[in-house]
């Protein structure tokens, strides 16, 4: 699975709901009924003036001046039986009705505007993170990502899947801080990562390279602020090996499903990025043997550090034996279960990475 469907073009501006529209129309059939129902009460009626302006939070300049109208017929014609204006009351509910079209235009042009620059957030921020493949090389992948920040699709967590001439490598991250203040050192970690892909030839010098990134950011930053770093957790399936190799720098562990049991992959964790990892600094790799079926989540803290109502953190590692039966698949299925825990979902950006290599055959070519 990739984002989710509901992500692409989550930030375009959507139509007004139906109940907006219907409204209206609604309130002036029953203003009337209510008004032939018992007449010589109350002028109800005169309600109906402020229906032009409610129209024009939902409907075009046509639909509001065509309320407009209905509403001065049926003021100004007394047989209807709905109102008895005069024409100085007529002339203010014209001048209500003119107003509320001039909103309706207003908010049209204003709504397409924002439209316009909504897409092109989104076009830039699908560039920076782009929906990983369903599968890379010979791995199979699964993620998902929700920003804390509501209207965003990037924050401060990162993943991407490369492949290149070492194997297939994987990376995800968790820059400091969150939402679009972020997003200038995801840009940078995805950059230096997907170069690193193709130039280094040892997963240790692919975090060296990532740690340098930051470190030379920090430095060129003529703000304020304080020490930049993140954590960070890289994958390595090496060609024609059924094995993994992890550097863990900071970072929560990856977690191996196999014939759904969960254990936590043992990798010696180094500093996180961007505190300068050279010589003895560098994290050590951790090898681990691969079988057939075996599948591998890396996630960020926004998961297991989410807490329901009572205070718990997330189960993670006791949820997925029971996720993974999930025909929807375990990455949608775990996002699912972590909203239901938290009851409508966390308040820190979410990533969640599945990587499930493919079975090779004796002699042949990968086989799933």
């Amino acid at each position: 699975m990739r984002r989710g469907r509901e992500d692409l073009g989550s930030l375009h501006g959507a139509p007004p709901p139906r109940w907006a529209r219907l409204a209206p129309a609604v309130a002036l059939v029953v203003l009337c009924f209510i008004q032939w129902l018992t007449p010589g009460t109350a002028e109800l009626g005169y309600f109906l003036a402020a229906l032009p302006a409610v129209a024009a939070f939902s409907y075009g300049a046509a639909g509001t001046a065509a309320f407009a109208v209905v509403v001065l017929v049926l003021l100004g014609v007394p047989a209807l039986g709905v109102g008895h204006a005069h024409s100085s009351d007529l002339a203010t509910v014209a001048t209500v009705g003119l107003l509320s079209v001039v909103i309706a235009v207003v908010r049209r042009r204003r709504d397409a505007q924002l439209v316009s620059v909504r897409t092109v957030a989104e076009a830039a921020q699908m560039a920076v993170l782009p929906p990983v493949p369903e599968q890379v090389g010979t791995v199979r992948c699964a993620a998902l990502y929700r920003a804390a920040q509501r209207g965003t699709l990037v924050g401060g967590d990162l993943y991407d899947v490369r492949a290149g001439p070492y194997g297939v490598r994987a990376v995800v991250a968790d820059v400091q801080g969150h939402g679009l203040t972020a997003v200038g050192t995801v840009v940078a970690l995805l950059g230096a990562f997907r170069e690193a892909v193709l130039d280094d030839p040892e997963l240790t010098g692919v975090a060296a390279r990532l740690d340098r990134r930051l470190t030379e950011d920090a430095a060129a930053d003529s703000t304020p602020q304080p020490e930049l770093f993140a954590t960070a957790v890289l994958l390595e399936f090496p060609p024609g090996l059924d094995l993994v190799r992890i550097v863990s720098c900071g970072h929560p562990p990856v977690l191996l499903l196999r014939d759904f049991e969960v254990s936590e992959v043992k990798a010696e964790p180094g500093p996180p990025l961007g505190l300068g990892l050279t010589g003895p600094a560098l994290p050590p790799v951790t090898e681990l043997p691969l079988l057939p079926g075996d599948r591998l989540l890396a996630h960020t803290d926004g998961v297991t550090e989410a807490r329901d109502a009572a205070g718990y953190f997330y189960p993670l590692a006791t949820r997925l034996p029971v996720l993974a039966a999930d025909p929807a698949g375990l990455v949608p299925a775990v996002w699912q279960d972590l909203q239901a825990f938290t009851r409508g979902g966390p308040g820190d950006d979410v990533a969640l990475l599945m990587l499930s290599p493919e079975r090779r055959l004796p002699g042949g070519p990968p086989s799933p």
